[in-house]
């Protein structure tokens, strides 16, 4: 039996790639513009009215520039919207690898996953059931909150509080979101990162909202500085792995 390995501190730093900050929206209709693309939790529940009412719903600006756009979620109301709008659409956990290889859809080019990693509570399988969706030479586009972003950084000293949607189970950095890919049999091949869109709600809210835009623009600031990670969410691609990639 082979003895786990001994780590030093130095194992524990990771150089982090060179790369910038980005318009999420933007970026993802360009890597999906006249491409099949096979969207993971499209619906946006919970938001998909106020995104649809700020021109922010990403499903809509995709269903514009794919060849083909096919929805999956496991919100069976936003699946019937969508359908009732002339959209393909289908019922299916992507967490339960028999429903996705059982929903027989042909594979895309790009299949993705945006803002649904930090849902799922056991994130290893979830990346493994994709695999039937993407294509040999297609592209995995994972989009998801960064756990270093400034935002909580300066929540958790000014006020004490944490931003998160009330739905989130967990948070990932560059390096764990990476590791897991391809620990599940994803090659990663580019990575960047973008500023969230800020939500205003009431007098209150409109205050705060302030103070995170501040926020937000030192996080743009620094990414024109060469500092794109203090940004708070991460988009990674990644191809399926060969056997030629070795182990």
């Amino acid at each position: 039996m082979n003895a786990p390995p001994e780590y030093g501190q130095d194992d524990m730093a990771h150089p982090l790639p060179r790369t910038s900050i980005v318009d999420r929206i933007d970026w993802l209709v360009e890597q999906c513009r006249g491409k099949r693309v096979i969207h993971i939790g499209f619906a946006d529940t919970g938001f998909r009215d106020e995104q649809g009412r700020a021109g922010r719903w990403l499903h809509g600006h995709l269903d514009d520039v794919a060849r083909e756009l096919v929805g999956l979620d496991a919100d069976e109301a936003g699946v019937a919207a969508a359908v009732a709008a002339g959209m393909d659409a289908h019922v299916i956990d992507c967490t339960d690898a028999d429903a996705v290889a059982g929903a027989g859809l042909e594979p895309a080019d790009v299949v993705l996953a945006g803002e649904v990693i930090e849902h799922v509570g056991s994130p290893g399988p979830f990346l493994a059931a994709l695999h039937p969706l993407c294509r040999p030479d297609g592209r995995l586009i994972v989009t998801t909150p960064n756990a270093y972003g400034l935002v909580n950084v300066v929540a958790s000293m000014t006020r004490r509080v944490e931003v998160n949607h009330p739905d989130h189970l967990m948070m990932f950095t560059w390096r764990t979101l990476t590791r897991l890919l391809t620990r599940e049999g994803w090659i990663p091949e580019d990575t960047v990162t973008y500023v969230p869109a800020v939500r205003e709600r009431g007098d209150r809210s409109r205050l705060e909202a302030g103070a995170v835009r501040a926020v937000l623009g030192l996080e743009r600031m620094l990414g024109r500085l060469g500092r794109p990670f203090s940004a708070d969410g991460l988009i990674v691609t990644a191809r399926p792995s060969r056997p030629d990639d070795g182990p």
